[in-house]
């Protein structure tokens, strides 16, 4: 679970795969990668803490993030 007020940003697996800069990001956070996933990934939550890898699209996460409030959860 991820409380919606410790999010800094949601990104989509396209512009991961895509982004250099978010590849050598990843890399350098490895001990901080959760993959939430059981299969392949659909979007990256960072935190404030913590990096994860989530089967939720972007557009999914940010729906939720709208409807719950800062002390609530999100994935």
């Amino acid at each position: 679970m991820v409380r919606t007020d410790e999010i800094i940003a949601i990104i989509d697996r396209d512009t991961v795969q895509f982004s250099e800069e978010i590849q050598h990001f990843l890399k350098t956070k490895d001990h901080n990668l959760c993959n939430l996933a059981k299969g392949s990934y659909k979007s990256l939550v960072i935190t404030t803490g913590q990096l994860y890898l989530s089967p939720l699209a972007s557009s999914t996460l940010k729906k939720r993030s709208k409807k719950y409030s800062n002390y609530e959860n999100l994935l």
